[in-house]
């Protein structure tokens, strides 16, 4: 099946019932999608598909055939730069492992693409739908 991943197109097994993050992971090797819990709890492997959220454990390949997807790989423009999240999570020290890093800045961005000027109640209402295990989530509502 073809798959769009950060603007290219893939050609992969045709396996619609296999966890898009293993895709990604394994046969794109584009491994800053991470595996934690496995279950679309904990928010490490948030990518974007058309523009949302998704927790790319829990979707299948056949969620996403004809669909764009965005991995943290994608995110920053091809000429090297951080993309604004990204550079602001770097300048607020806002992460520690950075195990849920990527998932945190995938959501980060989907939301204020979606809400350009936040209340501090949204951000924090939308950042607690990821895990960080280390605590860092003054920080990261700063960033």
């Amino acid at each position: 099946m073809k798959l769009k991943v950060n603007g290219t197109d893939h050609e992969v097994p045709r396996e619609p019932d296999r966890p898009l993050l293993w895709v990604l992971r394994d046969e794109l090797h584009l491994t800053g999608t991470k595996y934690s819990c496995g279950k679309g709890i904990c928010g490490a492997c948030e990518v974007h598909i058309d523009g949302a959220v998704a927790r790319s454990c829990v979707t299948m390949l056949s969620e996403v055939e004809g669909k764009a997807v965005r991995t943290i790989e994608g995110l920053a423009p091809a000429d090297g730069t951080l993309h604004p999240v990204q550079r602001a999570f770097v300048d607020e020290q806002a992460m520690q492992c950075g195990f849920c890093t990527s998932g945190q800045i995938m959501r980060a961005t989907a939301f204020l693409d979606a809400h350009p000027h936040p209340t501090e109640d949204g951000i924090v209402s939308e950042m607690s739908n990821n895990y960080c295990r280390c605590g860092m989530y003054e920080r990261i509502k700063r960033a």
